[in-house]
This record gives C-alpha cells, structure tokens and sequence, in this order.
C-alpha cells in the first residue's frame, strides 16, 4: 500500500506526515516530529512508557496506527507546559516528591495521571493505583508515584 498524508493536532498545533500503512504514532513522534518524551519501552503496549494524549484520554502509542488519529487531538508530555513555564506542576511534584527515578517510565505515568485529575480532581488512592496500572515502573516501588499524585491532586492538579 502507498504512503499517505496524515493531519492531526500536536500539542496545540497542525501537523502533517507522510506515513506508511499501520507506522505506529510512536515512530511518528519519536522518528519523524522529535518529541522524545514519548518512550519506547515494551513496544507491546503493556509497560505504558509511550502513553499520549488523545483528545485527553491516555493511550499506548507504540499500538496506535497514526492513520488512526487523522484529525484529532494528541499531546505529549512536551505539550502539557504552558509557554513560558520550566514544568508543569505535575512535572513538579514528581520531582519533589521523588516519583521520578531513572524517569523512563515519567512521561506516561504525568500523563496518565493528567488525564486521572482533569477527570477527577481528588481521586482515592485506590483510584490513583487503578488509573495507573496500565504504567509499569521498575525504579520506584510505585509509593513515591501514589504520594506524587495525591499531592498533585491535594494542590489542585
């Protein structure tokens, strides 16, 4: 099958890329657009470290067929600051609450927990551990992650 232009929104902006048939959104972003915050971990949709933004609900890009996505809305983790601003403030309190260790596994975890808070603004901590499940850490033991978030949610998101 020939390539295609694809157009979507990338953090607030229009792209286009010329893909092959079922280039994952992952490649697209890491490969084509430069936006290396979208890891590639287990490439099986099970470790969560390329996790995105699509129209606000979090998804594994290393599964996601770019041809997909024509036409919506994705953020990255380079997406969710505010010009101007070093960090977001969930980027902020991963970092003082060291829920951030080797930061491989940061990305996904930010944005699956953005998407957690702008759904639900003060979520148990079960819901918490619910919402990040699909996000595999090897560093933390996942108690700095939980506290990062309850605090994130305590301050406002």
């Amino acid at each position: 099958m020939p390539s295609r232009i694809v157009s979507f929104n990338l953090n607030g902006r229009e792209v286009e890329v010329m893909v092959k048939p079922m280039t994952t959104l992952q490649d697209v972003l890491r490969k084509q657009l430069g936006f290396s915050a979208t890891k590639s971990g287990c490439k099986q949709g099970s470790c969560g470290s390329c996790t995105v933004l699509v129209n606000g609900e979090p998804m594994v890009a290393c599964l996601l067929p770019v041809e997909d996505i024509a036409g919506e809305a994705v953020t990255t983790l380079e997406g969710i600051t505010p010009m101007g601003e070093a960090l977001h403030p969930l980027q902020e309190v991963f970092a003082e609450g060291y829920a951030a260790q080797c930061g491989y596994c940061t990305p996904g975890m930010i944005l699956t927990t953005k998407a957690l808070l702008d759904h639900n603004p003060s979520p148990t901590r079960e819901e918490i551990a619910e919402a990040i499940a699909g996000n595999y850490c090897r560093c933390t033991g996942y108690k700095a992650i939980l506290d990062a978030i309850e605090a994130a949610a305590e301050q406002g998101g």
